[in-house]
């Protein structure tokens, strides 16, 4: 038996670090560590996915005591599909650099690119803020934010 078709761990950790700034976070600036403890993300692997997502103008990064990474946009207006697009690139299921003949390849790939398009549809109608909305009815309960103490 193959293995199934699945999304890496690097877009599975990115939707679960850009909900974790939406729903624990509101939406500000939320420090890589406190996600991944939260997430059980490794920091260094969390660490480079901000940077695609970074790049790709989903976040925005501060620096300093209380900085951290930030939702670009509003939660809403960020579907699951531009986390895993900034991660993963498009869906691909057909190597599109067959051409059609007569085996019925034209056949399967005018078949996978509408299996594609189905594809980003679904992730595109799910956004972030759904997410959150759907933490909420399951119970999971928001994280207060962290203090910052110091002594003298």
């Amino acid at each position: 038996m193959r293995d199934k078709l699945k999304l890496s761990n690097k877009g599975r950790y990115g939707v679960r670090a850009i909900f974790d700034i939406a729903f624990h976070g509101r939406g500000k600036a939320t420090q890589v560590k406190h996600i991944a403890e939260r997430q059980e993300i490794p920091v260094r692997f969390l660490e480079q996915i901000f940077q695609e997502l970074k790049k790709s103008g989903l976040v925005s990064s501060k620096r300093g005591p209380r900085g951290g990474y930030a939702l670009s946009r509003a939660s809403a207006e960020i579907s699951v599909g531009d986390v895993i697009r900034a991660l993963e690139g498009k869906i691909r299921l057909d190597d599109a650099s067959h051409g059609g003949d007569a085996t019925g390849r034209a056949v399967t790939s005018r078949a996978f690119r509408d299996l594609e398009a189905d594809m980003e549809a679904c992730l595109d109608a799910l956004s972030i803020e759904d997410l959150c909305e759907r933490g909420e009815a399951e119970g999971l309960h928001r994280k207060p934010p962290h203090r910052y103490v110091y002594s003298i």
